[in-house]
């Protein structure tokens, strides 16, 4: 079976885009791993797939497999990208599309400049619509990790999201305490695990341990978390940059009832195709 394919990124968080329309997809969880393999494979954080929609008010169905083979319900970052390539392939011509995901309905706007804007929709903050176990919902929560115990926000994009607040990004655990959290039996689904250091109230610096990826170079959704736990405990202004390993995202979120809107680059960096036997 062979697979046309296209190789992206979203400041540096990379996507293998297949399009499901015009070719048959049918990946199972052993090839997607081969695929996302940086050694034996393509290599990408996550695999995305265009498929003509489900629904009667989307354009497209995107769906998004992690690197472990893992489906999952949302990518800020490869949401991005999706626009720019069916912008690119033709598939669509309006400047913004609905997109059908697992989390539910999306709204990429391709800027003049070229960078994307996505309504990422509103967050929640449910224990129970993370999902969370706690007793009841609060700004912070403490997190028991094997040696030590974390502070952290709690919250869904699409995906759970637990954000921690560190002095520097660049000495922050985000190897040891990432894994640990993003297995924390109190995540039933498992979890993103985000490192926001504050520079001022419109600029962070930011790392995320993703759910099946591991660190990632960019995190879209966890970029809106993080602004959006940082807006609630009034340590950010509205409209905050995000720089993060591989690029800078800005977003913006005017209070709880609200979407967040996420800006940033998509990029395309080569076509193949690959021969999956």
């Amino acid at each position: 079976m062979k697979l046309r394919f296209s190789k992206m990124h979203g400041a540096g968080n990379d996507f293998v885009v297949f399009d499901a329309i015009h070719q048959q997809v049918e990946l199972n969880a052993e090839q997607v791993r081969f695929i996302a393999d940086r050694h034996f494979g393509v290599g990408c954080d996550q695999l995305l797939l265009v498929e003509r929609p489900t629904r009667k008010d989307a354009d497209f169905r995107y769906r998004i497999f992690n690197a472990d083979g893992g489906e999952v319900e949302q990518c800020g970052n490869g949401a991005r990208c999706f626009m720019r390539f069916v912008h690119d392939k033709g598939l669509s011509q309006e400047g913004e599309i609905r997109v059908e995901t697992a989390s539910g309905i999306i709204r990429p706007r391709l800027e003049a400049d070229g960078q994307v804007t996505v309504n990422m929709g509103e967050p929640r903050f449910d224990p129970d619509q993370i999902p969370f176990i706690a007793s009841k919902q609060a700004l912070t929560y403490e997190l028991a990790l094997e040696d030590e115990v974390v502070e952290i926000s709690a919250l869904s994009m699409g995906n759970p999201h637990a954000i921690q607040y560190v002095e520097d990004v660049e000495t922050a655990a985000v190897a040891r305490q990432g894994a640990e959290i993003e297995a924390h039996p109190s995540f039933p689904n498992k979890v993103n695990a985000g490192f926001m250091q504050i520079v001022d109230r419109q600029n962070i610096r930011l790392r995320v341990y993703e759910r099946g990826a591991g660190e990632t170079l960019a995190c879209g959704t966890g970029a809106c978390a993080a602004v959006v736990a940082g807006i609630r405990r009034d340590l950010l202004d509205p409209a905050v940059q995000v720089a993060t390993r591989g690029g800078v995202l800005t977003i913006h979120w005017a209070g709880v009832g609200t979407p967040v809107w996420m800006t940033g680059p998509a990029v395309n960096v080569f076509e193949g195709e690959i021969d999956l036997g």
